[in-house]
């Protein structure tokens, strides 16, 4: 079968063994996989002496064949990818046992993945296949950040720096969807311009001084993945006791902010990370309930993963990127 694979130190595409499911596993022939920031970094991480991984989290498709003991789905069924993997209920921090699919084990660019049957839920049948493959890490880490951390509540404001990832734009419609506003800020202003037609009630220009701009707003909530670039910017448009859930830092790790400052304004501060089947679910019936459709930006054969990688380092998306397989 066909895959895109990193191999001492290259990343190519490259055939591989098709895998057989075995007790407890399916076999899924994938329709589409999702391109996820997590995929860049990947390589770094694992240097240059290490065999061959087949990357990517994100994905959907066919139950192609079943192993032994497996009962939750059938052969033909059209399923998508959990990546978040052994986190079952939902928790305050996730299981010692707990992995991202595609690093250590093998993910979902390629023809074919072999995965626990535990690993698989039902796809939406209101979404295509774009829409399915792209879905689940972004989806289920911007769904915990919002609702099970975040706590967001109808008439709350909710502050999203960087409209343009795929994180942000269900951010976007989930708020909407449950009575909240949305302020979001971009470099962008074509990203901006999509954001509203998404329904963001605010857009501002990262070049704005948003404590000004925003000195009319209580925002309730902050929900950053920027890091060092915004931390403090954010804080500082944060109401006295808000909350504020970082996810990532797609900038700097590290950051020095007045610790003085922060108890006197008693502000919330939780980190987030994926998040537990019991989420995944819980956002598929709201997706379902609100007929709400990912935001595919552009689709790329899995030949073109160069191409698309290169894509999505410059940050010209707005929303998520298929492969199609």
């Amino acid at each position: 079968m066909k895959a895109f694979v990193h191999e001492y130190g290259e990343l190519k595409v490259k055939d591989m063994e098709t895998p057989t499911a075995g007790e407890g596993q399916v076999l899924v022939a994938l329709k589409v996989a999702g391109l996820n920031r997590r995929d860049l970094y990947i390589p770094n991480r694992r240097g240059e002496d290490k065999e061959a991984l087949i990357l990517g989290s994100d994905g959907a498709g066919i139950i192609e064949s079943i192993g032994k003991g497996v009962q939750n789905v059938k052969e033909g069924d059209e399923i998508i990818i959990n990546p978040g993997l052994r986190w079952y209920e939902n928790s305050d921090a996730p299981p010692a046992e707990f992995d991202i699919l595609g690093m250590p084990d093998h993910g979902t660019f390629a023809e074919k993945m072999v995965i626990s049957s535990e690993q698989v839920e039902q796809k939406p049948s209101h979404l295509s296949w774009e829409e399915a493959g792209v879905l689940a890490l972004s989806a289920l880490t911007g769904y915990r950040a919002l609702f099970t951390k975040g706590q967001i509540k109808e008439g709350e404001t909710v502050f999203i720096p960087g409209a343009g990832s795929g994180v942000s734009t269900y951010l976007i419609s989930f708020a909407k969807n449950v009575g909240a506003r949305v302020i979001v800020t971009s470099r962008s202003e074509e990203k901006l311009e999509k954001a509203k037609s998404l329904g963001a009630d605010v857009v501002l220009l990262d070049s704005e001084d948003w404590a000004k701009q925003l000195e009319n707003e209580t925002v309730d909530l902050v929900i950053d993945s920027v890091g060092r670039a915004t931390f403090k910017r954010s804080l500082d448009v944060l109401k006295k006791g808000g909350r504020m859930v970082i996810f990532g830092a797609t900038t700097e790790d590290t950051i020095d902010f007045d610790l003085r400052s922060f108890f006197y304004g008693q502000y919330q501060l939780f980190g987030s990370t994926m998040g537990s089947r019991q989420e995944l679910r819980a956002l598929l019936d709201h997706m379902k309930n609100f007929n709400m459709h990912p935001i595919v930006d552009k689709t790329f054969a899995i030949d073109n993963m160069q191409e698309a990688f290169e894509y999505l380092e410059v940050n010209k998306q707005f929303g998520k990127i298929a492969i199609n397989l």
